[in-house]
């Protein structure tokens, strides 16, 4: 569960009624979804034309990418992506707009009296009430990222899309997905479809390997970077090649290395469809103009920041696995100064792996909890800082965290990681709401 909170009172009715009705953690499967949709009129038979992203790390980004490039264009686009930061409506984005409390709240009940005794998990029920927003609105694309996995994740519920995008692939999730990184690259091929185009970026040979077993069993049409197209930076441009030719494109604004393959990705998804044309020009602009929070995301001005001395610099990402934790590690090996780590980290996730690929680049690890989730022990992450030759201790909030590097008077310059809960409470706690 994902313990969502509205300050509107309806919506916050519903979303409790959620918690009672539902199990209260993820669980895998399509029979719960089919049966929710059926009762609400099968809205997944009637959306827009869908581009559907899957992976591990960075399928936000691709399709944060993928939207700002058709939006771009002049298209109306839905939007599904996962999880919230700060309010459950950052979920569902309906013609370019976040979904209203009152909007939200009359779809929860709908969808709830309709199947409240089916048993459907919290994500099956918001992904049957965002098919049901974006069935009922106009639009011209629907950009949906899987939730968990893929093959049996409550998006593949669809019955065709325009084209399918793999994001980077790596472990996490081994209880759902399986223990190995072929069987997790299995799982996230599960959204191919048969005559679809199905785009990834290059993935270690197991995980290509059966990615190619899943395209060749669905008839998908594979699309493999190293292969089918290729990318490249050069002089401060990205350059794709496919058999459609070559195109530039500036390098995308938001930072860290990572979000060029992401670009790449959307690039490529957006050219091998024809269904909605988008120019190179378009998808120029979506990488100048796009940012997606809580992806080394500098904060504003606001309470948190406002408590600092001032030239303070508060960075957040949502970091939670190794390649992601690698990613920050790249970004860091970039900067003039070693930040302080600000560290909470869920109790199911790599904590000794996240802080042994960021160490070389940090001065000291505060460690707190994720507020709401089971999480690691901070004297416990503080204690795997120590023992990896960090100057660590613990503190019971990032608020407390800042205010520990704050007490010496000079400007704090820190990274908070390890979950995107924890960036959402920052956020939170700072008053900047995603839009």
């Amino acid at each position: 569960m994902d313990h969502a909170r509205s300050s509107d009172p309806f919506v916050q009715r519903q979303l409790d009624r959620l918690a009672v009705l539902g199990p209260g953690a993820d669980i895998l499967g399509l029979h719960r979804i089919t049966r929710l949709l059926d009762r609400v009129g099968d809205p997944h038979r009637a959306l827009p034309p869908v581009l559907h992203v899957a992976g591990t790390n960075g399928k936000g980004s691709t399709c944060a990418f993928l939207r700002g490039a058709l939006e771009a264009e002049g298209y109306r686009v839905h939007a599904y992506t996962s999880p919230h930061l700060v309010r459950f409506n950052e979920r569902i984005r309906i013609a370019g707009t976040l979904i209203d409390d009152d909007m939200l709240g009359r779809l929860l009940a709908e969808v709830l009296d309709a199947g409240g005794d089916i048993g459907a998990s919290f994500f099956e029920v918001t992904t049957a009430v965002a098919f049901l927003a974006f069935a009922r609105a106009p639009a011209d694309a629907c950009v949906i990222e899987v939730g968990l996995g893929g093959r049996l994740d409550a998006t593949n519920v669809i019955p065709t899309s325009l084209v399918g995008g793999i994001a980077r692939l790596g472990i996490d999730h081994q209880v759902f997905l399986g223990d190995t990184i072929e069987a997790i690259a299995a799982e996230k091929a599960g959204i191919a479809r048969n005559g679809v185009p199905l785009v990834t970026l290059d993935q270690p040979d197991p995980c290509m390997s059966a990615i190619e077993h899943v395209a060749s069993a669905t008839g998908a049409v594979l699309k493999r970077q190293g292969a089918e197209w290729r990318f490249e930076r050069s002089d401060g441009r990205l350059i794709l090649n496919d058999d459609a030719g070559r195109i530039e494109l500036p390098l995308p604004s938001m930072p860290g290395v990572h979000q060029h393959e992401n670009l790449a990705l959307a690039a490529m998804m957006l050219r091998v469809q024809h269904h909605l044309p988008v120019s190179p020009e378009a998808i120029a602009s979506a990488a100048r103009s796009v940012r997606w929070p809580a992806r080394m995301q500098l904060l504003g001005a606001g309470p948190l920041t406002a408590a600092l001395p001032a030239g303070s610099r508060i960075v957040i990402d949502g970091a939670h696995n190794l390649n992601a934790a690698q990613a920050a590690a790249d970004w860091l090996a970039m900067q003039p100064e070693k930040p302080a780590l600000i560290l909470g980290v869920l109790a199911n996730k790599d904590a000794a792996g996240i802080i042994d690929a960021i160490a070389p680049h940090i001065e000291q690890v505060l460690a707190v909890p994720v507020p709401g989730h089971a999480c690691h022990p901070p004297d416990m992450l503080a204690g795997l800082a120590r023992n990896g030759g960090l100057v660590a201790e613990s503190a019971a909030d990032v608020p407390a965290a800042l205010a520990a590097l704050a007490a010496s008077g000079a400007p704090v310059d820190a990274l908070v990681l390890g979950s995107l809960y924890l960036a959402g409470e920052v956020l939170r706690a700072n008053d900047e709401l995603p839009q």
